[in-house]
């Protein structure tokens, strides 16, 4: 079975307050964009993970994916043993959820491919065992997220007639460097609020309360944003807890983008970016 997890950018994101566990409350927005892995699974004699394209550090073991499988198989001693081979094209550390992509198709194609019976809301109890991102890719279309962010309210938000850039710089985002610079608080306004905007609004008005802290460290975060802006995008941020910064430009403005991307090449080309446009 082949299928094409894709990655999701985070429009907003409120770092509410730290929780007796550990973790910290959220509020975001996910929303999926047409940038993919592949992953394929065949029947065979033994269970094995094959890796190609991005680099994967680490054993088998500990990629997502062979725990999905891992995790499935204890609930279904019956599934065969599979090779398993990822084809990885989503950058890691950007804040576009990948790996987190990877796990959940993992559990939806054995669902699916081996007819397991399960219903999305089982899916999720399984996908948040193995990270808080993963479960919204069980949804996989434009979701409100609370709490770790495995709180998901699907909304409308139409993005048809825009186009997605992103930017990945040549270095990855730790996440427990993004939190130290974070004082959680209530924000004024409700994203669910703030979302319903038009999109002209959003550049004054919706946040991602990780970009201020880590561009003190990663000075090039700015320039990449403030470089979208230049290019003529309506707005840019940060996605997730980063590295990789987006900016959404009307489509129909197809010109003015492609130039505007040509200019955005050469204002941060000694940063060694991967720009990556999509329609959505």
């Amino acid at each position: 079975m082949l299928q094409f997890p894709n990655a999701k950018i985070n429009i907003g994101l409120s770092v509410l307050r730290k929780r007796p566990d550990g973790y910290h409350d959220l509020e975001t927005v996910f929303v999926p964009v047409a940038w993919c892995d592949a992953l394929e699974f065949i029947p065979a004699a033994t269970t094995s993970l094959h890796t190609h394209g991005i680099q994967v550090t680490g054993n088998p073991e500990s990629n997502l994916v062979w725990k999905a499988y891992a995790l499935m198989r204890e609930h279904f001693p019956t599934l065969p043993p599979l090779e398993i081979h990822l084809d990885k094209i989503i950058p890691h550390g950007a804040g576009l959820g990948g790996g987190s992509a990877d796990a959940a198709f993992m559990l939806g194609g054995l669902n699916t491919h081996f007819a397991l019976g399960l219903q999305p809301n089982e899916l999720i109890a399984m996908a948040l065992q193995l990270g808080s991102d993963c479960p919204f890719f069980i949804y996989n279309r434009p979701c409100l997220a609370y709490g770790r962010g495995e709180q998901l309210t699907p909304i409308v938000l139409n993005l048809t007639g825009w186009r997605v850039v992103l930017v990945k710089p040549n270095f990855s985002m730790s996440t427990a460097l993004a939190f130290q610079g974070i004082t959680p608080k209530e924000p004024a306004h409700s994203l669910a609020q703030l979302i319903a905007q038009p999109i002209a609004q959003w550049r004054n008005t919706i946040v991602n309360d990780f970009e201020a802290p880590l561009i003190q460290h990663y000075p090039a975060i700015a320039l990449i944003r403030d470089a979208l802006y230049h290019a003529g995008c309506t707005y840019a941020s940060l996605s997730g807890s980063g590295s990789a910064v987006f900016g959404l430009f009307e489509a129909h403005q197809e010109q003015n983008i492609n130039e505007g991307i040509h200019e955005l090449h050469k204002k941060i080309r000694d940063l060694q970016v991967k720009i990556t446009d999509i329609v959505m």
